[in-house]
């Protein structure tokens, strides 16, 4: 991790370290990086967008790079757009499901993937060393503006396809994803009634989505007898489901399920998901063909492991999917409609959610310092093996052990100096037994470094 770069690209509070000045100076870094070319620009709604928008756009335009503004776009548009307009990458000001105060600036590929951090790590170098390339007065980069909106829809529905219409419920948070998520669900014929769908940059629930901060949208799911409720963060990057009873569907269970749909719809295959992702995904795909392969916790290690291994389907349980048929940003509103085919095809989801098996799964977050991380890293490693009896040890993105019956992740987090430990088994009893043992673990970890 740099230091402006962080595990999702530059993510700070706004006017405090992110000012139109850094924000300025990443748009030169980024013309320095290309050398020439064009480049796609959209924003969240927080009410920083504009700000850190146009000092970006002025950065690109001075190094005599071409910008393509699409201005308040949902993270997927952008991705959408840099192949639509075969740009040569994209950047999204947003910082996702984080806070109000806060905002960021993610930059993509051309094919839609996010940078890797080797990308990242040179466009720190470049903005540290404060060299950028300079356009003369007759040489500076092309502002153009663009609506790519309605060829989204257009080609999100020559893929998707329903045989009737049903009743949604779309919460998009006051975020980004309220410009086109209830478009495209009433393009595919469907009754739908929006929650937080104006675009104002202050944010009335929690940006998550998950049990608590939907609660609003499950009871209007029940009380109004929708089929589902689909609800996004602030850029629509990721997706929370509630089913037709009114109850959210557990992350781990809706990536089980929708891995499952993804191998029936374009045939047996590979499944790409993180580290801290549970057991119930193996169990579901495997009687279907799927074969699930683990990676780092990130939406860029996802989208390159789908390529590696040429995957059907890609997630996190975190609502984040990678459609690869698609596109390889991640996408919460093409995955919307995925689960609108899905119910059209299977049955009501309340009912496919009760075939995915369920297990105990623990969290816990401990203080850790981060200079401590690494040093603590490498005594866990050390003292797991005295510690539990496991048959398998994956060391990609922290250190996760299992058996049969149960596993844990042991990971220092990116963004926050804590470490966290995230476990699963098939009790409750061992599950928590289990975490016992591994918080003391870390623990005597941290004090002994």
């Amino acid at each position: 991790m740099g230091k402006y770069f962080g595990t999702s690209g530059i993510r700070e509070i706004v006017n405090e370290r992110l000012t139109p000045d850094l924000a300025l100076k990443v748009g030169k870094t980024l013309g320095t990086y290309l050398g020439e070319g064009k480049v796609v620009v959209g924003r969240d709604t927080r009410t920083s967008g504009e700000m850190l928008k146009n000092a970006l756009i002025s950065g690109l335009l001075s190094t005599g790079i071409d910008v393509i503004d699409i201005d308040l776009s949902p993270t997927p548009l952008t991705g959408f757009a840099i192949k639509l307009y075969e740009a040569d990458a994209g950047v999204t000001i947003t910082a996702s499901h984080n806070p109000p105060e806060y905002n960021g600036i993610k930059v993509w590929q051309p094919n839609g993937m996010a940078y890797t951090s080797g990308m990242e790590n040179e466009l720190e170098r470049i903005l540290e060393e404060g060299k950028f390339q300079q356009a003369s007065w007759d040489n500076i980069g092309e502002l153009t503006r663009a609506d790519p909106k309605k060829e989204y829809i257009k080609k999100a529905l020559e893929m998707i396809e329903l045989s009737k219409g049903y009743k949604v419920v779309v919460d998009c948070g006051n975020g980004a994803g309220s410009i086109l998520s209830p478009y495209l669900q009433r393009e595919l014929g469907n009754k739908v009634i929006s929650l937080n769908s104006h675009p104002s940059g202050f944010f009335v629930r929690e940006l998550e989505p998950n049990a608590k901060s939907l609660e609003t949208l499950a009871k209007a799911v029940k009380s109004l007898e929708a089929d589902v409720g689909i609800a996004h963060d602030g850029d629509a990057d990721r997706i929370g489901v509630v089913d037709n009873q009114g109850n959210f569907v557990e992350y781990e269970v809706m990536l089980s399920l929708i891995s499952g749909y993804m191998l029936r719809k374009f045939g047996k295959g590979k499944i790409i998901t993180t580290v801290d992702a549970g057991f119930a995904l193996d169990n579901y795909v495997k009687p279907l063909g799927g074969e699930v392969v683990r990676v780092k916790v990130g939406d860029v290690a996802v989208a390159e492991g789908i390529i590696r291994e040429n995957a059907v389907f890609g997630g996190e349980p975190s609502g984040t999917w990678i459609i690869p048929q698609w596109n390889l940003t991640p996408d919460g509103i093409f995955a919307g409609a995925l689960v609108l085919e899905m119910i059209d095809k299977l049955g009501p989801l309340s009912e496919l959610a009760k075939e995915v098996p369920r297990y105990v799964t623990l969290r816990a977050k401990i203080p850790c310092p981060n200079e401590k991380k690494v040093k603590a890293m490498e005594f866990i490693k050390r003292e797991v093996l005295e510690s539990f009896e496991y048959k398998r040890i994956i060391d990609i993105d922290g250190i996760r052990i299992e058996n049969d019956e149960w596993w844990i992740l042991f990971r220092p987090s990116g963004t926050e100096p804590i470490m966290r430990i995230t476990l699963e088994a098939h009790t409750k009893e061992k599950a928590e037994g289990l975490m016992k043992k591994a918080e003391k673990l870390v623990k005597n970890a941290i004090k002994s470094v």
